[in-house]
């Protein structure tokens, strides 16, 4: 585990909403003492799962095409950081399909952790040590179950990386670019995040 904070910027859309928050949970993240590599997710080339099934045969559950794109990286950032961001943009109730196809390129933690405790999703004996800490961006104001989808799929992508989610942060009505710019108050959660985040595990490094 090295010792810098890695936060994933989710859009599509360089210098949106969500790209503005995740500098600001880096801004957090170095006021209260610490570094972070911001992670732009649609740098990488992710091609999508297959669903062949290989990983749950291979010994080491590796994935057919993890020498064909740069799945892998990310995965290795995810593994390493002793705390974990993400700041990504709601699309359709859920989350963007680049990050979603990185997401879904997970099943071999997920064979990889049926190997360690057979026929158990999600035991309680693998106690998450660290945390993720999430902040949404959606454009509508409203809808009940707005974030529902994408926290759920977090909750268990995570889990097979012994990843817990911290309480997260949900902003509705940031669509257009400086929407986020224009909520002092919402900037200063995302600073807050960042800060508190670091200072959870800075004793620990």
């Amino acid at each position: 585990m090295n010792g810098t904070a890695v936060i994933f910027a989710c859009s599509h859309r360089a210098r949106g909403n969500s790209d503005r928050g995740a500098a600001l949970l880096a801004q957090g993240v170095e006021e209260a003492g610490g570094r972070a590599e911001i992670v732009p997710v649609r740098d990488f080339e992710i091609l999508p799962c297959l669903a062949c099934q290989a990983c749950l045969a291979h010994p080491q559950h590796c994935c057919v095409l993890q020498a064909k794109d740069q799945a892998e990286e990310l995965f290795s950032r995810l593994e390493n950081a002793p705390v974990v961001f993400f700041s990504s943009p709601i699309y359709f109730y859920h989350l963007p399909s680049r990050f979603k196809t990185w997401i879904d390129r997970g099943q071999r933690f997920w064979a990889k952790r049926q190997d360690a405790i057979p026929g158990q999703l999600a035991s309680g004996l693998l106690a998450p040590a660290r945390l993720a800490h999430v902040a949404l961006f959606a454009g509508r104001p409203r809808g009940e179950r707005l974030f529902e989808g994408a926290l759920v799929t977090l909750k268990f992508f995570l889990a097979n990386f012994g990843i817990t989610l911290a309480e997260p942060l949900l902003l509705r009505g940031k669509d257009e670019p400086g929407d986020l710019a224009a909520d002092a108050g919402a900037e200063a959660e995302l600073i807050g995040m960042g800060r508190k985040g670091w200072e959870r595990v800075k004793p620990l490094l």
